[in-house]
């Protein structure tokens, strides 16, 4: 078991009232981690030691900061055991948190290589003798909330680059994976960044809401980034409204996989798959609607089904498991819950559908309708449903009739036809013969509509985390009409 202190300016402490959470194996149901439970005054007290760090870590030196953010990279990369040795909180595959690390190592790089990039214009002016800049600065407390699907890339995702960008930290653990967020502050800490600049805080699940609230509520806080489901989302976005905090908002998805005539199906099969059930389909960008072209649609349902079948999913400790589990087993239910609806309105079961507790086979349903909760609801699970249409523009209605617009993915072997339609997809992000599950850190990461605003990733960042200001510096006097 897992012991998880929170790190508030550089110390490892327990919860001022010494409480304490247990996060549980969704397979076995061992305890895998005990995470302090952070009060309200935690939370204060991380806001008050980042806001207490930042004047230094912001006059750093550019190349400093870099080398600090590479030394990180280096370091998170070579614990890559540590992290695979807590994927019991989530009932992940070991390679899945392997990549997790690999990622999150390069996340760091492509932040310490932003750092000489924040730069500013020289704007003329009209005034005689006016010299007019607009600057990028740094904002001051940053302020990352991170999920658990995905956990040691979007936690490093959500305070990387405001740290290259001369801001100071504190990240919000999910109550989910509270030792692998605890693990990237330690890390992150021993790396030399100094005491405060970056701080982790862990809360009881009920406790969430007012965490959150409290955090975002404090004047210190200036930017707001969340990464989670679109009902969270909306609650973060609208808190930080009320207090004028411009927030950064990567939500929900329901990414669309079209399939043209001319497909190679083969192709599209292998990036369905990926896209469909890797880490049991608990990925923002996971695939979820096959929208495919009815003159190729049997023989591509019946190469995914034959795929499907190779797919096992089990305890992600068994030789023969080639899929995980899900994060509980309440998640199975909700997505039974989707699955039995779907077929009791006239969807057919492909392949797949059966449910052990946390463990849920990969299942692929045809003949949906837009009748039926599948048909628009997030499944964040191991679940795909093939819609069929008539030509590219039917297949593009479809892919667009959805409040989600984060990923999507377009198979043809005439590129410039996929081109054309891919301008035209209500969504932050579409990849061309590739799968919608698929991410750089050098690429800008952000969705639409219910998908969020604002964009993570390299130079796109920069935005985000800085604010533009405009100086000017009077060479000369000046006529003034009074």
């Amino acid at each position: 078991m897992l012991d998880v202190p929170l790190l508030i300016g550089g110390q490892s402490c327990p919860a001022r009232d010494g409480r304490t959470f247990e996060r549980r194996n969704p397979v076995t149901g061992a305890v895998v981690s005990r995470a302090a439970a952070a009060t309200l005054e935690d939370a204060d007290a991380a806001v008050a030691a980042a806001q207490a760090a930042f004047p230094a870590w912001a006059a750093l030196a550019p190349n400093e900061r870099r080398s600090r953010l590479l030394r990180a990279a280096e370091q998170l990369q070579a614990r890559s055991a540590e992290f695979i040795a807590a994927a019991g909180e989530t009932g992940a595959m070991a390679n899945w948190y392997g990549f997790n690390v690999q990622l999150a190592a390069n996340i760091l790089r492509e932040a310490a290589s932003m750092t000489t990039q924040i730069n500013g214009e020289v704007i003329p002016s009209d005034v005689p003798g006016s010299f007019a800049m607009a600057l990028r600065q740094p904002c001051g407390v940053v302020l990352g909330i991170a999920p658990w699907n995905a956990p040691v890339i979007l936690a490093t995702r959500a305070i990387a680059m405001p740290l290259a960008c001369g801001n100071t930290v504190v990240l919000k653990a999910s109550e989910l994976s509270p030792a692998v967020h605890r693990l990237i502050g330690q890390v992150l800490q021993e790396a030399g960044l100094g005491d405060g600049v970056v701080n982790v805080i862990s809360n009881a699940p009920e406790d969430a809401p007012a965490i959150v609230e409290r955090l975002i509520a404090n004047p210190a806080v200036r930017r707001v980034n969340f990464t989670g489901s679109t009902r969270v989302g909306r609650i973060v976005g609208e808190l930080s409204a009320r207090h004028l905090k411009p927030a950064l908002l990567e939500l929900g998805g329901k990414a669309p996989l079209l399939v043209l005539e001319d497909a190679d199906l083969d192709a599209a099969v292998q990036a369905a798959a990926f896209g469909a059930y890797f880490n049991q389909g608990q990925i923002c960008m996971s695939t979820e609607r096959l929208i495919v072209d009815a003159r190729v649609a049997e023989d591509f349902v019946a190469r995914l089904a034959a795929k499907i079948a190779s797919l096992p999913a089990g305890n992600p400790e068994a030789a023969d498991s080639v899929l995980g589990s899900l994060v509980d087993a309440s998640a199975g239910t909700r997505i039974q819950g989707l699955i039995d609806d779907a077929l009791e309105q006239g969807a057919t079961l492909v392949a797949g559908g059966q449910l052990a507790g946390s463990i849920l086979q990969p299942t692929l349903l045809d003949g949906v309708t837009d009748a039926m909760r599948l048909y628009r609801e997030e499944s964040f699970g191991p679940v795909a449903v093939v819609l069929r249409g008539a030509g590219d523009e039917a297949l593009l209605r479809l892919a667009n009739d959805s409040e989600f617009g984060l990923s999507a993915a377009i198979f043809s072997r005439d590129t410039g036809r996929a081109l054309a339609l891919a301008q035209r997809l209500e969504s932050g992000i579409c990849h061309i013969n590739g799968p919608t599950v698929h991410d750089e850190a050098q690429m800008p990461f952000g969705g639409v509509k219910a998908s969020g605003y604002g964009s993570f990733g390299g130079k796109a960042a920069i935005e985000q985390f800085t604010q533009l200001r405009w100086i000017t510096l009077q060479n000369g006097p000046r006529h003034y009409p009074i």
